[in-house]
């Protein structure tokens, strides 16, 4: 079960003007499932993305990669149940001619259409039904479908992940709403995951790439389930500029900053609703690494603890093991850190004293705060006054259990 994540309802979730979505069953893997859906983009809007930094990446991701080079994207075209990953020159094929359908029966040119694909990995695209399934989705395409959307992306998640927020931009609303799904294979650059945001914001197109990389970073490179990097991994980032207010050329300018710190509270939310939603997680987790020499060894240290299986059944267990903590900051890379600086906290519950125990640390305390459905690690490592922090989740039987049976 998700830890303190909800489903979210339709009318929670604001419709992005001049974005149209459609989802159909196209049996892709199991019938009766959402598992085709497609994204309608008005002309005029700018399209971004950060992808896989797996080298093993799908073909999808390379065919995305080689149409936003092209500029002027208008569709997307997502499907579940299949990756059309380890599929070689043949997957690339199928993913190409996915494209080419889309963009036939939408009039457009093929690098005008994005493929995404998610599920199991080196087994052929079925393109058959991939084609046979579009226009049904093209038909059910409506501003409002989001949450369906949000459904139709889903493999072993267990809830849709969605988010909206609306802000003021020189007095104009500007709406952002956006998707995610993930729950296993979940590991920065990038998270393994699909993620979509839209806004209806007037953007530059030149500003969008930049954007969508410092939104990942501070979202979906901050989370892990289990350390494993997919080959699949895509966030894309939409402004349709519909928005009825002078475009933002600067992200450092007023307008700028509004924008994207509200796409980033939404990209946030999307990227820890993954980790809440984790193959079977029963605890939601955050490290916080304080007193850094530099924001990279806090995130070194930060993964160093939430990549660990010793500390995440620990958390599973609800058991305060502080020594697979402290282990894993020691060996996370920093080559001249000095124990004795070294401070650990659980949630307010100061456990580790100038890298000893606590005298005033009491177990019962500890264990108090590992049964909580919601925790905070924080280090302090006396080096500086950098900060960083990631999300991740605790194992349980049920990610064993998941995984096994994954295929079948």
């Amino acid at each position: 079960m998700a830890v303190n994540l909800s489903a979210p309802s339709a009318d929670s979730l604001h419709p992005v003007a001049g974005v149209r979505i459609g989802v159909a069953e196209a049996g892709i893997r199991k019938a009766n499932r959402k598992d085709l859906t497609v994204f309608l983009l008005d002309a005029g809007a700018a399209v971004a993305g950060v992808f896989t930094s797996n080298r093993f990446c799908a073909a999808p991701v390379q065919v995305c990669r080689e149409h936003l080079a092209h500029g002027d994207i208008r569709a997307l075209v997502i499907n579940t149940g299949n990756a059309n990953a380890g599929t070689g020159e043949d997957g690339l094929v199928r993913a190409r001619a996915t494209c080419i359908a889309a963009a036939q029966q939408l009039d457009l040119a093929p690098e005008q259409v994005l493929p995404f694909s998610t599920g199991v990995i080196m087994e052929p695209l079925p393109l058959d039904r991939i084609q046979a399934g579009l226009p049904a989705a093209f038909a059910d395409a409506q501003p409002g479908h989001w949450l369906r959307a949000a459904e139709g992306i889903m493999t072993t998640d267990t809830l849709p992940k969605a988010f909206s927020r609306q802000v003021q931009v020189e007095g104009v609303t500007v709406t952002i709403t956006g998707i995610s799904k993930g729950a296993g294979m979940i590991r920065p650059n990038m998270a393994t995951m699909l993620g979509f945001l839209a806004t209806d914001a007037c953007v530059a197109a030149s500003l969008l790439p930049g954007l969508a990389f410092e939104l990942a970073e501070g979202s979906f490179n901050r989370v892990t389930v289990d350390g494993d990097t997919s080959t699949n991994d895509s966030f894309v980032v939409v402004a349709t500029n519909k928005a009825r207010h002078a475009p933002i050329t600067s992200l450092a300018s007023p307008s700028g900053r509004v924008l994207k710190e509200a796409m980033l509270e939404v990209a946030r939310l999307l990227a820890q609703a993954i980790v809440r939603d984790g193959e079977g997680a029963t605890k939601f987790i955050t490290v916080r690494v304080e007193g850094g020499a530099t924001v990279e060894e806090c995130r070194k240290v930060a993964y160093a603890i939430a990549h660990s299986p010793l500390v995440k059944t620990a958390f599973f267990a609800s058991d305060p093991n502080l020594g697979r903590i402290l282990a894993a900051v020691g060996y996370a890379g920093i080559t001249d850190l000095d124990p004795a600086g070294v401070d650990l906290y659980l949630d307010d519950v100061h456990v580790a004293l100038r890298g000893g125990r606590n005298p005033a640390y009491r177990e019962e305390d500890g264990q108090r705060v590992m049964k909580q459905p919601e925790i905070t690690v924080r280090v302090v490592l006396g080096r500086g006054s950098a900060v960083d922090q990631v999300w991740t989740c605790d194992f349980s039987h049920e990610y064993v259990t998941i995984n096994a049976d994954y295929r079948s």
